[in-house]
């Protein structure tokens, strides 16, 4: 069975202990790329535990998202009783205990899940405030047969252009967040890729653009972007950073426009589709099949993308779409956030100004959307002069390359692009942390021998460890490593029992590293006051190793 890690389980223990004391509908932000599938999928099992007869809906907006969570929820849980309710997915199962629905296909059929006792929001921010939208009308009939229907909310933007966050103000649908991972500490802790800004020979001009509903009018703004000029010179700085990278995506400021990026891309030499909401489905589907398999280096898109979609390898981000949305920007840019074998890191091209304007994406949290403009144009960025990665004007060295920035000029003007433009995240994020306390103890032996637990401890987090000195095998040689790495006597222990007792002389790591290493497995290295390292690989699926 797959494990939670540490902040998934912190969301759900935030989540149950809010709902025990009382609370509303609760709302969980977790950035793109954290595992919000899985926690669900924890969720709706830890419900089931509880209450065996409870029914469960969980829902979603595009049917892609209804599949993909199904699909966890039996990954997690082979046996779990779960049916879908989609017109997309040519399915209508509405009597299981848990269904996994489009909220178009059950909008006007509350009637068919009466006693509902727990709706699941996926994508949460795409929830107007509006009863008489078809989450409000679907909410209003699960709740007139069951008042005391709970509700939670998963989202990794949680606020909307129209009304701001979604836990605030008249006619809101949740109560307030119960729990928050932040992008930088995901970062920091190996479970998303970290990001690269760079500084781009251009930014698009949107100054006469007109805004209606609190954006910018759509065909005014494809009519300013949509130059050839523009488009070229554009799309020739695309070629030059993504030669090597394997996954690109562009997102347009309207059809006409990602049809003209798709085709300067292509006389670049590269291949590129573009994916429009208007496109039939079937041919989308095709397109992104080609784009997972890696037989098209380029994906061009317009209304679509931006959320519910999940390739880990993307590792290049245009942003030609200038928005007033911060949470269509945090979605755009957390495409390329998952990690994939083989990929260290992503690069953002900021041709439309959106981290100038909203500010580093790990910084644009539901606090400084209500607070306004995270960084309200006073921040500026350089680029390194040995690779072009935008930093903070205070910064004496680029982490990207160690290249060691040159004195600047007073009276030399900058480029426009990099004094306008702003670092993608805030500040570097170091990979090792500092290991402030650790416990031994037994930890659960599942379907096999015990195995010794250490929990780790830094500030603001923690992780543990589990040696399997009852195993046989691979197993038992990677613990006796491990007891060695530590400093422990021979002969090694061969339960767990003796190792307790013996744990005083076991040596406390100084630092721990955490990096994910695919999609069921991190890797953990720790790190020693007289700097020996020790480095392993625990999984998530099956017995530990």
């Amino acid at each position: 069975m797959l494990r939670l890690r540490e902040y998934q389980r912190a969301a759900l223990d935030a989540l149950h202990q809010h709902w025990d004391a009382g609370g509303g509908p609760g709302l969980v932000v977790l950035p793109t790329g954290a595992g919000k599938a899985l926690v669900i999928a924890a969720l709706v099992r830890a419900w089931l535990e509880r209450r065996p007869r409870a029914r469960i809906c969980v829902l979603a907006h595009v049917r892609e998202l209804v599949a993909q969570n199904h699909g966890e929820l039996l990954a997690y849980w082979a046996e779990a009783p779960a049916g879908i309710f989609s017109a997309g997915l040519g399915r209508r199962e509405s009597a299981a205990p848990v269904t996994f629905a489009s909220i178009q296909s059950v909008r006007d059929r509350a009637a068919l899940f009466e006693g509902t006792d727990l709706v699941v929001i996926d994508e949460a921010h795409l929830v107007p405030r509006s009863a008489e939208t078809g989450y409000g009308r679907f909410l209003a009939g699960l709740r007139a047969a069951n008042p005391d229907l709970k509700v939670a909310g998963f989202t990794a933007t949680p606020y909307r252009l129209d009304s701001g966050r979604l836990d605030e103000g008249e006619g809101r649908v949740f109560a307030r967040i119960v729990h928050e991972s932040t992008v930088g500490d995901l970062i920091g802790q190996g479970y998303l890729a970290p990001l690269i800004c760079k500084a781009t020979a251009l930014t698009l001009d949107v100054s006469g653009v007109g805004k209606r509903g609190g954006d910018y009018i759509p065909s005014a703004l494809e009519a300013a972007v949509n130059r050839d000029w523009i488009t070229r010179a554009a799309v020739e700085e695309m070629a030059r950073y993504g030669r090597d990278r394997r996954a690109w995506l562009a997102f347009c400021a309207g059809i006409d426009h990602a049809a003209c990026v798709r085709d300067a891309v292509r006389a670049e030499g590269f291949t590129c589709e573009t994916v429009t909401g208007e496109m039939g489905r079937r041919e989308r589907d095709r397109i992104l099949r080609a784009f997972r398999t890696g037989k098209i280096r380029c994906l061009t898109s317009v209304g679509v993308l931006a959320t519910g979609f999940n390739v880990p390898e993307v590792d290049l981000i245009a942003l030609l779409r200038p928005t007033q949305s911060a949470g269509l920007y945090v979605q755009q840019v957390g495409r390329a956030l998952r990690r994939a074998p083989g990929k260290s890191d992503a690069i953002v091209l900021d041709y439309a100004g959106l981290v100038r304007m909203h500010g580093p994406v790990d910084a644009v949290t539901a606090r400084s959307v209500a607070l306004g403009p995270a960084l309200g144009g006073a921040a500026r960025a350089k680029p390194c002069p040995g690779c072009g990665a935008l930093i903070a004007l205070n910064a004496s060295t680029c982490e990207a390359c160690w290249v060691e920035p040159e004195a600047e000029d007073a009276e030399a003007p900058h480029a426009a692009s990099a004094e306008d433009a702003l670092p993608i995240l805030s500040e570097t994020v170091a990979g090792w942390r500092s290991v402030t306390g650790w416990t031994l103890g037994q930890g659960p032996g599942g379907h096999g021998p015990d195995r010794l637990e250490a929990a780790l401890r830094w500030p603001g987090g923690g992780c543990r460890v589990e040696v399997c000195l009852e195993h046989s095998g691979h197993a038992r040689e990677r613990a006796v490593a491990w007891w060695r790495a530590c400093g422990g006597a021979e002969p090694v222990p061969l339960t767990v029992a003796e190792a307790l007792e013996r744990r005083d002389e076991l040596e406390r790591p100084d630092s721990v590293r955490i990096e994910a290493a695919g999609r069921l497995s991190e890797s953990v290295e720790l790190r020693f006051p007289d700097g020996r390292r020790f480095r392993d690989l625990r999984r998530w699926g099956g017995a530990a190793a």
